[in-house]
């Protein structure tokens, strides 16, 4: 029996698919304060990233729907990434995202307290 292709059809394997950069959440976080030029991304990064890592990332994000690319005819060249309707959509994931990644810092910063005081008896 043949495994079930379950993109489109669960909501888990779909939303994993669909971001899976490694910075793709981070990037669309970045783009919820509104359009972003490509250089004011690369420098907002957490990493040194190249042209191309973040191009490809970008494009990836595009093909999926979640950012729109906008492009203006000017002399130099004008390029700006926002978020789509359903890439808006997705503020309020990073809202909840970021109450657990908050959490699960103060978690980490007990476990090593922790872990500190056991080692130091």
């Amino acid at each position: 029996m043949a495994k079930k292709e379950l993109f489109g059809l669960c909501p888990y394997v779909t939303a994993q698919k669909v971001l899976t950069g490694k910075w793709s959440m981070y990037i669309l976080y970045l783009l919820t304060d509104g359009p972003i030029r490509f250089n004011e991304l690369q420098r907002r990064m957490p990493e040194e990233m190249t042209h191309t890592t973040l191009s490809r990332q970008l494009k990836t994000l595009e093909e999926e729907g979640l950012i729109v690319r906008i492009e203006y005819q000017q002399i130099p060249p004008k390029v700006e990434y926002q978020l789509s309707e359903i890439g808006e959509k997705f503020r309020n994931v990073l809202s909840v995202l970021e109450m657990w990644g908050n959490e699960y810092i103060e978690y980490l910063n007990k476990v090593k307290k922790s872990q500190h005081l056991m080692s130091a008896k």
